[in-house]
């Protein structure tokens, strides 16, 4: 759990709730359920509008990243591609094949499969290059379905407040029909900003945050693989390796 996440959505809203105690306001005033029904029906749909299917399934499953980050343990991907290094060292590249059937790590063990398969450094490189930068991409995506969600959120907010006003200049002779025109006008700026600013952009930028660090971790795989395929010493290997743990 990212205690992180957790304590800066209940510290931002509850600034902007708290806020609008000490002037004076109540909680209720905040509950508009016509602007609620604007802002997040139409920043959704411009979102699916604008997004392929898989790139919003992507973001969707990517949410969870904001309370449950994926481990990424450097320190342990050292220490593991010192171990291949040593393996490959006492009993070949063949000697890897074992190691690659049991590894987890789907990235680490295509570098393992090329190293037994016997392929060249550079050619190593390519191939884990291409698939890195890809997946890098495809997260950095599913982040810029939040981006343009919190892009589009203030706007629609504009949208309802104009709405309201509409409806209030509509009712300007029972003064009844006042109130909620001009609540849900207000309402509706509020929830757009505030969704915008206090979740939306937020996410994305966390979720463009853990992509490039797993793409960092990836990096790291790849300079341990093609070092054991050039026959590098493990303590070598450590010491080039121990500069991605800064």
């Amino acid at each position: 759990m990212d205690l992180l996440s957790l304590l800066g959505i209940i510290i931002g809203f509850s600034a902007v709730i708290g806020g609008n105690y000490l002037e004076g306001g109540n909680f209720a005033a905040l509950i508009n359920i016509p602007a609620a029904v604007i802002v997040i029906g139409g920043t959704l749909g411009a979102a699916m509008l604008q997004t392929p299917l898989a790139s919003l399934k992507l973001a969707l499953v990517r949410l969870k990243w904001i309370f449950m980050p994926p481990t990424i343990a450097f320190k342990q991907g050292v220490s593991k591609m010192v171990r291949w290094a040593v393996a490959a060292r006492k009993e070949g590249l063949l000697g890897l094949e074992s190691i690659a059937d049991t590894e987890r790590d789907f990235f680490a063990r295509k570098g393992l499969q090329l190293l037994v398969d016997g392929s060249e450094p550079e050619s190593i490189r390519n191939v884990m290059e291409v698939e890195s930068v890809l997946l890098e991409q495809r997260d950095v995506d599913a982040a810029k379905v939040y981006d343009s969600m919190g892009g589009y959120a203030p706007t629609i907010g504009i949208i309802g407040a104009v709405m309201g006003l509409i409806h209030v200049m509509g009712n300007l002779a029972d003064p009844s029909r006042l109130g909620e025109g001009i609540a849900v006008a207000f309402v509706a700026t509020i929830y757009g900003v505030g969704f915008a600013n206090l979740l939306l952009l937020p996410i994305a930028s966390k979720l463009r945050a853990l992509a490039r660090t797993e793409a960092q971790f990836r990096d790291m795989i790849i300079e341990g693989v093609i070092s054991i395929a050039e026959g590098e010493n493990p303590k070598a290997i450590e010491l080039k390796l121990n500069g991605f743990l800064h």
